[in-house]
């Protein structure tokens, strides 16, 4: 139901069209959906059913007419609900990349690390890029100030995870072999 506070939360702050919904989620709120364009449309459509949003036909000048769309009391009464248990809750977090993790013993130290290093570099250019987004009042910038401590976190982590690879790529020694394993990184 993240999605459709998202949404209801938006029309909170002004009525709009579903174009305008769409800019606002690809500019504004990437870092905290994925959500589609045609997810929108659907997601209004259900949610116009459900009663928590209204829309009217309205047009601008030349442009062919558009629906705008706005929150109902009864949208507001869900959003508020939405809203309270998604504050209250939590989900656990699944990384994609956690399952390669499970296997990392499979590859060379030395291999593992490189690629590691590669995914360290790739974390490290979003760091920059949400650092460089245009810092905001309200709830964007709490968004990306959360954004950003994850991955702040998982850079010191991958950093930690890399150096015990780089020290267990003696001949002699792998990684989990002997005194050293895995445990190590996730004490540190």
């Amino acid at each position: 139901m993240d999605r459709e506070l998202l949404l209801l939360g938006l029309l909170r702050q002004e009525e709009m069209h579903g174009y305008r919904i769409v800019e606002r989620v690809e500019a504004d709120l990437r870092y905290c959906t994925d959500l589609k364009k045609p997810t929108v449309y659907f997601l209004l459509g259900r949610m116009e059913k459900a009663g928590w949003v209204a829309r009217t036909r309205s047009r601008q000048g030349k442009r062919p007419p558009r629906w705008v769309y706005h929150i109902t009391e009864a949208g507001e009464a869900e959003f508020q609900s939405l809203l309270r248990h998604n504050l209250s809750t939590n989900a656990p977090a699944r990384f994609a990349g956690d399952v390669g993790l499970a296997f990392l013993q499979a590859l060379p130290p030395e291999e593992a690390g490189q690629r590691l290093q590669v995914r360290r570099d790739l974390i490290a250019g979003e760091l920059n890029d949400l650092r460089q987004a245009a810092p905001r009042l309200g709830p964007t910038e709490l968004v990306l100030s959360h954004q950003r401590a994850h991955l702040e976190s998982e850079l010191r982590w991958l950093e930690a995870l890399i150096n015990q690879l780089v020290r267990h790529s003696a001949p002699d020694r792998q990684l989990g072999g002997g005194t050293h394993s895995n445990s190590e990184v996730t004490s540190q």
